[in-house]
């Protein structure tokens, strides 16, 4: 089984590399911006190859860019188009069944690029030397830099790991070049005997992440100081647009990258302490593909012919809505497991925090007021809802591993469509019953 990581290497440039450096990035932009004006104009086409056999040219003659990265331009430039489009889809979609009366306005103007991160690929435009050096190419021929970076990656890069495409990324508050590598890594396959745990994952935003086992050992990540946090930032960055200097917007993007930052680190160190408790272990994440579509937000209500604003409180829960990065966190427990002997899979969302583990009794009732207790309205088995939603979540996974064991395939699969599947699937779950006798004592009592 092949895994993909990402190598940060930290260049060590002369004031000249850097200025070379600095050159082909600003070049590699502006190609990118005139390749993206073109396809807008000729019917915002997505072709890769129709756009390389209409710009190579100019992107040669004006830039002057190296004939690899002319043809790495366009590549870049028809895939961000190409998701402009999956994009426009999916809201047309969207429009049509009544889940939203937005229209997508993502093709109104062709992309603008701003970063001045470039692509090089490996063997043309960039290479590894001996001695932690690496080969890159400019506007004006080749260049060797020096590295640093993490000691486990370096290593991958020494032992002949497979090595990919690279993005040349420019730090500018520090003032330094990175180097991002695409490796691809060899692990084992895991077969349906190697887990020796069952694992189940719930996040949030209260707890940003809660996880138990089926023997009952249980983690609480809180995300109350982060979430405290990014509400500082928010009333720093409304002050700042209200204020609408240059300075001011200055500060805004230092204080959004510092938050970016924060919440990257926090999903880092949430994933690492999860995958170093479970080694060995299959673990179940909730599959929370498009919940911000499905999950209903507070909106202005009509008042005779008045639009009422939202309260402060809605508004916040909006912010918080729109920040909540579990999918970031996901993606870090899944990559980190696969190096460590486990295994990542996704079950079901549906009705994992409503269900009760104890008699299966499924009702929105059963998170009075949608706080963190749980109380079953059936048998009054009460616990913190969001170990509620980890035990679900590990009682689904368990019945995946049973499914696994006695068909060796970890996949269902069915002659029956999506819907019908995850009906029978839903179905199944309504008999799940979590073992008490292992148990911690509940909230408040059962």
């Amino acid at each position: 089984m092949k895994q993909q990581l990402t190598a940060k290497l930290k260049l060590k440039t002369t004031p000249d590399q850097f200025a070379l450096l600095r050159q082909t990035q600003l070049a590699y932009r502006d190609g990118l911006n005139l390749v993206s004006r073109y396809s807008f104009v000729h019917g915002k086409t997505s072709n890769a190859l129709r756009l390389q056999q209409e710009t190579y040219q100019d992107l040669r003659s004006q830039f002057g860019l190296p004939a690899q990265m002319a043809c790495n331009i366009p590549r870049q430039v028809g895939a961000t188009y190409k998701g402009l489009w999956t994009k426009w889809r999916k809201n047309q979609e969207a429009r049509a069944a009544g889940r939203t009366k937005k229209r997508f306005k993502g093709l109104d103007e062709p992309p603008t690029y701003v970063s001045p991160t470039l692509t090089y690929s490996y063997g043309r435009d960039y290479s590894l030397r001996v001695g932690q050096e690496v080969s890159l190419l400019t506007l004006q021929g080749r260049l060797h830099v020096s590295y640093q970076g993490y000691h486990k990656h370096v290593a991958l890069l020494q032992d002949g790991a497979k090595v990919g495409a690279a993005k040349l990324w420019y730090d500018q508050p520090q003032k330094h070049y990175y180097l991002l590598i695409s490796l691809e890594v060899e692990v084992p396959e895991i077969a349906p005997q190697t887990p020796q745990t069952i694992v189940g994952v719930d996040v949030g935003r209260r707890y940003l992440a809660t996880v138990t086992t089926s023997t009952n050992q249980t983690q609480f990540y809180s995300g109350k100081e982060i979430r405290a946090k990014a509400d500082h930032v928010a009333r720093l960055q409304k002050r700042l647009r209200q204020k609408g200097t240059r300075s001011a917007t200055r500060k805004r993007i230092l204080l959004s990258r510092r938050e970016r930052r924060l919440k990257l680190n926090t999903n880092h160190t949430i994933a690492k302490g999860i995958i170093d408790t479970h080694s060995y272990a299959l673990i179940g994440l909730e599959d929370l593909t498009g919940i911000r579509e499905r999950k209903p937000r507070p909106k202005k209500r009509r008042h005779g012919l008045k639009l009422l604003p939202l309260t402060p409180k809605q508004r916040k829960a909006n912010h918080h809505a729109s920040k909540w990065a579990f999918a970031e966190l996901q993606g870090f427990i899944a990559y980190k497991a696969v190096l460590t002997g486990s295994l990542c899979i996704k079950v079901d969302a549906d009705y994992t925090s409503q269900a009760c583990p104890k008699c299966g009794h499924v009702a929105r009732e059963n998170r009075p007021n949608k706080g963190l207790l749980f109380v079953c309205q059936h048998c009054h088995f009460t616990l913190h809802a969001d170990l509620v939603g980890a035990r679900n979540v590990c009682l689904r996974t368990l019945l995946i591993r049973q499914d696994w064991v006695s068909t060796g395939v970890l996949s269902v699969r069915s002659d029956v469509s999506d819907y019908e599947a995850k009906t029978a699937r839903l179905q199944r779950y309504t008999g799940l019953r979590w073992s008490l006798d292992t148990s911690s004592p509940p909230l408040g009592g059962e």
